[in-house]
């Protein structure tokens, strides 16, 4: 169950990372301008970040398997409508509305939900990474074979055999979502309804930190994955080189997710996510101050790829220490809605800048300041769990 929620998290969020790819070889044969295609992956972002929180909460209560499966099908639609697609708009409806639409049942977030249903406690911050992890490897395969596709058959071709990859999202799907139900931390946790969750984790500061501080995280990382092919095309390197810094992001991010959720069981988790979005912003403002070269992109990318997904363990696993299980979707979907608001200004404004200053470099300037203060804040968040589940954790101790 674990691999089939990994698999599905690989392909998902592989093809989805692979996207900026497509924005030139569009813009060379349809015309479509920078901003159009940012604004569709920002949209893509901003639908994820929305739908995810009522996702969550139907995942919550009914389980993964019916809800990924839908997603899955839907993932498919998203890439043949762009697939098909002559102007702005097919673009904005297929890899824009329907894949943002799709992640939110097939991401991260219930991939999660699976691992904790199939884990034991102690070892949850691990497991986390690992599917994490393993999620990430899809960009390693899924950008070097749609680059290769659209330089030999065209954008259309590269996204269709993008669409041949998404297809094994439903097997993987059907194979996760066989996972049980939800384990209970307490037994009050029994009669939690979801506005009580709700109303509990609003009044956390520390939940409320974090959530803020994970709008850092999606503006950075949909910059990237958005832009950096080209940024790249701009300073006249090979288009190739884009696809595999892609992939090198997504092979150092198996080490990094996996290495975040095993320090995440050791370590406090609040100070490595601070950490993390510190060292961000150190590698992109060294990165784009510094001459572009092949060695600094891939060096670049790795260590990008080393703090990419580490900070989904490291969340998921603060939700669950200080909230319980009971809707670790419904509230990690909460704090992703700040993520993706974050995506939506990191993609769109990415695109918005480059148009008119004709290079990236308030952009980053922008993320990597923004970077800082949020890791500050997310050091000094309060991570101690709510009353409920430390009076849970008493009763249970008592019990022992």
């Amino acid at each position: 169950m674990l691999g089939g929620a990994s698999l599905m998290l690989s392909l998902a969020m592989g093809l989805r990372q692979s996207l900026g790819l497509f924005q030139t070889p569009m813009a060379r044969d349809i015309g479509l301008a920078a901003r159009d295609f940012s604004l569709a992956i920002a949209i893509q972002n901003i639908v994820w970040g929305v739908t995810q929180p009522f996702i969550g909460a139907l995942v919550d209560r009914y389980g993964p398997l019916w809800v990924s499966i839908t997603a899955a099908f839907i993932y498919v639609g998203g890439l043949a409508l762009t697939a098909g697609a002559h102007s702005a708009l097919p673009v904005t409806l297929g890899a824009g509305v329907l894949i943002g639409l799709a992640m939110s049942g097939v991401g991260s977030a219930v991939a999660a939900n699976i691992a904790a249903r199939v884990v034991a406690p102690a070892r949850r911050s691990l497991a986390f990474g690992v599917v994490s992890g393993a999620g990430s490897i899809g960009t390693f395969f899924c950008a070097p074979i749609g680059q290769v596709v659209i330089q030999n058959a065209g954008w259309r071709a590269g996204l269709f055999a993008f669409i041949g990859l998404a297809l094994l999202m439903i097997p993987a799907a059907i194979v996760g979502g066989r996972a049980g139900a939800l384990p209970n931390s307490t037994a009050r946790d029994q009669g939690l309804t979801l506005k009580a969750a709700l109303t509990e984790a609003s009044g956390h500061r520390g939940y409320v930190v974090m959530c803020l501080a994970f709008f850092v995280c999606g503006l950075q990382l949909i910059f990237l994955t958005t832009h950096l092919p080209n940024y790249l095309a701009t300073c006249g390197m090979d288009p190739l080189l884009g696809a595999e810094a892609l992939a090198v992001i997504g092979l150092f991010n198996v080490f990094g997710s996996w290495g975040c959720g095993w320090l995440g069981d050791r370590y406090p988790k609040r100070v490595l996510l601070g950490l993390v979005y510190m060292i961000r912003s150190v590698a992109l403002a060294a990165y784009f101050t510094l001459p572009v070269s092949t060695f600094s992109t891939l060096l670049f990318a790795a260590i990008m790829g080393l703090t990419w997904l580490g900070v989904i363990p490291l969340l998921n696993g603060l939700v669950a220490d200080i909230f319980g299980l009971r809707f670790i979707s419904t509230l990690t979907g909460v704090a992703f809605f700040s993520h993706q608001v974050g995506s939506f200004l990191g993609a769109w404004g990415g695109g918005a800048v480059f148009d008119a200053f004709g290079n990236y470099d308030h952009a980053v300037q922008f993320g990597v300041v923004v970077g800082f203060i949020a890791g500050v804040a997310q050091i000094f968040m309060n991570d101690e769990p709510t009353a409920r589940v430390r009076a849970g954790g008493a009763m249970a101790t008592h019990s022992a």
